[in-house]
């Protein structure tokens, strides 16, 4: 694990190339891809970027996870009702505990920051 200062490449490429788990599909057959910048496993902390093409999926989070939207929109739909509409921009908390349903409309690409 590196004590220096880590820059995200915003403009580095990457593509969604891994299929959501087929069991937890709701709408569509979409991909997803990561780039992480940053892993400290000591501390369960991850950083990085994720992107997804469109559909929706099931989610259950076992992690504390940071959002901010640079591309797309979707939405968060809670099992208990609650909705958090989100596009580029948007900067939110998915805490740990949190179960529902995931939403890409427009593809979406993200910076996450997870706490474990």
């Amino acid at each position: 694990m590196t004590t220096r200062p880590v820059a995200l490449a915003l403009d580095a490429p990457f593509a969604a190339i891994d299929p959501i788990a087929a069991h937890k599909l709701i709408r569509g057959t979409p991909k997803a891809g990561t780039l992480a910048a940053f892993t400290n496993d000591e501390q369960g902390f991850h950083v990085g970027q994720w992107t997804s093409e469109e559909g929706s999926w099931r989610v259950d989070y076992s992690e504390d996870e940071l959002c901010v939207i640079l591309e797309g929109s979707g939405r968060l739909i809670g099992d208990d009702g609650s909705e958090l509409a989100f596009s580029k921009g948007s900067a939110f908390v998915i805490p740990r505990g949190f179960k529902g349903v995931w939403e890409t409309v427009e593809p979406v690409r993200k910076i996450y920051a997870i706490a474990e």
